[in-house]
């Protein structure tokens, strides 16, 4: 399962039954990671990680700096050390 980004949403997503979700708000030179979700049923298998990942290889692509506003991505960020220079 690989993450779609939907710019037009402002979220990455996988197709889950309801979909994974990682919701996003851009800003001046940022992005704010708002919300991470995964249903029940698909929790436990890193499917938010994935998430999380591709909205930050985004990031940096993009140049953003991140604000991680979501309590999972700061769980993430805490234990991926590498991706803390892109926190805002």
């Amino acid at each position: 399962m690989t993450p779609q980004h939907e710019p037009d949403r402002q979220r990455f997503t996988l197709a889950t039954t309801p979909t994974s979700v990682l919701d996003y708000v851009p800003g001046d030179g940022q992005v704010v990671f708002t919300h991470t979700g995964v249903p029940p049923a698909y929790r436990g298998q890193g499917l938010a990680a994935r998430l999380v990942e591709a909205g930050l290889q985004w990031a940096r692509e993009q140049g953003l700096k991140v604000v991680p506003a979501c309590s999972y991505v700061q769980l993430y960020l805490q234990r991926h050390p590498e991706w803390q220079h892109l926190v805002a």
